[in-house]
């Protein structure tokens, strides 16, 4: 097996190897299902209510997928903001670090009243947490910028704006890419948060609906699909990045 292959398997291997422990420290010290349900039983439990956790898990992903549209373009052009310009960055990192600091889960009252139960909060959540690490990516790659890079384009002609748009962006594509596989991750967190207080449907929602009846094994199956869909996103987003930015990474083959 090559190096690449034993790579592509690592993950798999890892997953069988944790779920079989998993399960024999289940069966072996018999813990109750009601207490921490073994990996066959949560199986069952998907399999058994396989159609509702497909509703609230499609109603999650395409509300998760709004909130984060909506940090990519904010973040981007935040970012862009506070990366070409000096005093921007002055201006408004500080306050920006200020609000990351917040607990997002707090904000969710607050939306709730603004918006009401539903569709509303869960968005403005997952958007609120997820674009700050767009943004702060955006802005290290154009701040970054070698001065002396920019010097040598300023003396061939090129103007600020050149710089920025046709080398700086460009340049900020990796730190891009990163931040989206951050803020994806964390998109689904804000969604689900925002469903166990703030909706009638959605994993989240599902969580505590299955808690409250305990029905720990229907409730870990939510936690999988979650967790399942922000790894395929994750996944996605670093083949585009190896498609679109392969010249700023190490080859396979490198030592």
């Amino acid at each position: 097996m090559t190096r690449k292959q034993r790579e592509q398997w690592a993950p798999w291997a890892l997953l069988v190897g944790v779920l079989v422990l998993w399960e024999l420290v289940c069966r072996g010290f018999g813990i109750s299902d009601f207490i921490f349900p073994a990996p066959s039983t949560i199986a069952h439990q998907m399999w058994e209510h396989h159609a509702v956790i497909a509703s609230h898990a499609w109603r999650t992903f395409w509300v998760t997928m709004v909130g984060f549209g909506l940090s990519i373009v904010v973040g981007v052009l935040l970012g862009f903001l506070i990366g070409s310009s000096r005093l921007a960055y002055a201006a408004m990192y500080p306050l920006m670090t200020a609000f990351n600091a917040l607990p997002k889960a707090a904000f969710v009252p607050i939306l709730v009243v603004w918006f009401g139960i539903g569709v509303g909060p869960a968005v403005l959540t997952a958007f609120l947490i997820s674009f700050f690490p767009i943004t702060v990516n955006i802005a290290t790659g154009l701040a970054t910028l070698e001065p002396e890079l920019e010097d040598v384009l300023r003396v061939l002609g090129a103007k600020r704006w050149d710089v920025l748009v046709k080398v700086g962006l460009p340049r900020s594509m990796p730190y891009f890419y990163a931040s989206l596989k951050v803020a994806i991750t964390l998109a689904f967190v804000g969604t689900t948060v925002s469903e166990m207080t703030a909706a009638n449907e959605g994993i989240g929602y599902l969580l505590i609906s299955a808690g409250s009846s305990m029905q720990m094994g229907l409730a870990f199956a939510g936690l999988v699909v979650v967790g399942a869909m922000a790894m395929a996103m994750y996944e996605l987003f670093a083949v585009v990045e190896k498609r679109t930015t392969g010249w700023a990474h190490r080859s396979a083959g490198a030592s």
